[in-house]
């Protein structure tokens, strides 16, 4: 009885030793992840706001083009109907090319600011950003942005979940006294730490693949 317990002691130690240093490695990787979902879903709270601040540009250049284009109809009605005296007819057409030369401002800053100066090329650029011309940010393109993020968070939410279970595994196996339950549950906490090892190298070459 007493060489029977001699012999396992060590066997048992070991294999606590061996589990506990995969435990171990299992939750330093998912510390990592989860401080790289928690950066890129900054990012994506960060880019919400930059996508609504955007559509709130837009917006207002909308409003002005419609303000300039409605004031150009009324000016054309007027002058259709001999509502305008003669002497100011050359000032009130003077008005109508700038009101046009501002329609059309207004048209290639919306366009600007929905796709971005870099989908637009520099000889669009119509819209400054501090002073400087070409560092608009599209709409569009912090939509596409955010849509890369949202996936690959999926992604790592994934990875997380994966290496939570993975851990529980590992506990249960160090707590678990038949050798055949302890190898069923070790090798279930191995894959599972090794798939979630996987979705968050995908998440993360996702993103940094696809925001290059």
């Amino acid at each position: 009885m007493s060489k029977e317990t001699h012999i396992n002691i060590p066997n048992s130690s070991s294999f606590e030793m061996r589990c506990g240093v995969v435990i171990a490695i299992f939750a330093a990787l998912m510390a990592i992840t989860d401080l790289l979902a928690g950066k890129y879903d900054a990012d994506e709270i960060i880019g919400t706001n930059d996508k609504a601040m955007a559509y709130s540009w837009y917006q207002s250049k909308s409003i002005k083009e419609t303000l300039v284009q409605g004031e150009i109809s009324l000016l054309m009605s007027l002058k259709e109907a001999n509502a305008i005296q003669k002497d100011a007819i050359i000032a009130v057409d003077n008005h109508l090319a700038d009101l046009a030369k501002k329609s059309v401002q207004y048209k290639k800053e919306k366009d600007e600011i929905l796709r971005g100066s870099k989908t637009v090329g520099q000889e669009n650029w119509v819209q400054d950003v501090g002073g400087e011309y070409g560092h608009v940010i599209g709409a569009n393109e912090i939509e596409a942005q955010l849509a890369i993020l949202s996936t690959a968070g999926d992604r790592f939410d994934i990875a997380i979940l994966l290496y939570q279970v993975c851990l529980v595994l590992g506990a249960v196996s160090l707590v678990l006294r038949k050798p055949s339950f302890q190898t069923i549950f070790f090798r279930g906490m191995w894959l599972l730490g090794l798939i979630g090892s996987g979705m968050s190298l995908w998440a993360f070459s996702f993103i940094q693949n696809s925001l290059a």
